[in-house]
């Protein structure tokens, strides 16, 4: 769960690029999935962005599917 200092940084990030791996990594447990709303403290908004992020990168080949 990220801090509140964490959190207002990621907040106030502009743009949420799938190509920023080590950020989105921020955002999904070991095995892979991707951490709930409630569990990262983030607006809704910026969760989606963040959600579409990930999943643009997973496509990509960036960040795993399933960990193995």
């Amino acid at each position: 769960m990220a801090h509140q200092a964490q959190r207002e940084e990621m907040e106030n990030k502009k743009f949420i690029d799938y190509k920023d791996v080590p950020y989105l990594r921020q955002f999904t447990n070991p095995h892979a999935k991707i951490l709930g709303k409630k569990r990262t403290g983030i607006q809704a908004s910026k969760q989606r962005e963040i959600t579409q992020a990930i999943k643009r990168a997973r496509f990509m080949g960036l960040l795993p599917y399933l960990s193995a």
